[in-house]
């Protein structure tokens, strides 16, 4: 599977989380009150920041994110995301942490995984955190799905969504998490949602959003609420519906896996950066299957550096930085 090459003219803006991930692979089961041997690496990650910088591997040139982070590791985390080919506008927050994710991958065959999430300064983002002018030369905003699941950056989702619309910048949103879904309720998320162009959810979110067990059906029903959805299915590859039909499926391709963590994401800033390259949904539907794929085999959420690994760990700062805002502000 090759990446897209041909882009159109303008960029992809993400909106979303940027956390450090603490993933730890696990052989034998969870042992209760006591030892468990475990593989542990810390790593840059975020659902947002994982779909930014799939996008740039898969041949997007022109990739920015909007993110809130810590001053703790906010350095670490920018310099991670410019070596990915993402322009980064992080806002430092001056009182939360970075957010932290532990990620919990058995060591099955389809290395499945559970998370356990400190959201920290992601979901901190706020409305003065955005402006209008971060759409400048952008062709298609993201909205990370974590951002709907706390109020103050679910009014900065809204802000950016009303702001896209009035501009005609298609958005597209990835749902995120079963568990905040429930949290939210699921009519409060779609309502939310509302006027989103694309949506890009796991079969689980996609099941749990219409109340039906068969993907394909949750698929159909929510082509009738969005203009395309996109139904990740993991090693059942994925499918596509419009206007209340699936249009087709694609298959998953092989893979060995050791950590599934982020593999949705790299699905979707492959698809993302298909269709600003002119391709349909069932060819972008194909690209994020073999970024899925290629993600799957790596060890957190991130594809490969091209300059080589990034620093293990962040760094103690040596003073906290002042907070920083993007550029328009």
């Amino acid at each position: 599977m090759g990446r897209a090459v041909t882009v159109r003219a303008g960029g992809l803006l993400v909106v979303g989380d940027v956390v450090t991930d603490i993933v730890a692979r696990h052989r034998t089961p969870l042992a209760p009150g006591t030892d468990t041997a475990a593989a542990i690496r810390t790593v840059p990650g975020g659902a947002g920041a994982n779909v930014a910088c799939w996008a740039a591997h898969w041949g997007c040139p022109d990739v920015r994110l909007l993110g809130r982070v810590g001053a703790d590791s906010a350095r670490w985390h920018e310099e991670a995301l410019t070596r990915a080919g993402v322009r980064p506008r992080l806002v430092v927050d001056p009182a939360a942490p970075t957010g932290t994710v532990i990620c919990l991958v058995d060591g099955g065959a389809a290395a499945e995984r559970t998370f356990l999430s400190d959201n920290g300064a992601s979901l901190r983002l706020s409305p003065a955190d955005w402006s209008p002018s971060l759409l400048d030369g952008v062709a298609r905003l993201h909205l990370s799905g974590y951002l709907f699941f706390a109020a103050a950056s679910r009014a900065s989702a809204a802000e950016a969504l009303a702001s896209a619309r009035a501009r005609g910048v298609p958005v597209s949103v990835d749902p995120a998490s079963t568990g905040f879904l429930a949290e939210l309720g699921v009519e409060r998320f779609l309502a939310a949602v509302e006027g989103v162009e694309m949506l890009v959810p796991s079969r689980a979110e996609a099941e749990y959003l219409t109340g039906l067990p068969d993907p394909a059906d949750a698929a159909s029903k929510l082509s009738r609420r969005f203009p395309s959805v996109v139904v990740k299915l993991g090693t059942d590859g994925a499918l596509v519906a419009q206007d209340g039909e699936v249009r087709g499926r694609v298959p998953a391709l092989p893979a060995r896996a050791r950590d599934s963590t982020g593999a949705g994401d790299a699905f979707t800033g492959a698809l993302l950066a298909a269709r600003l390259g002119g391709a349909g949904l069932l060819d972008a539907a194909t690209e994020g299957c073999g970024a899925g794929a290629r993600a799957v085999e790596r060890t957190g959420g991130r594809p490969p550096h091209p300059g080589g690994p990034p620093s293990p760990a962040p760094p103690r700062p040596r003073a906290a930085p002042r907070p920083r805002r993007p550029a328009g502000h």
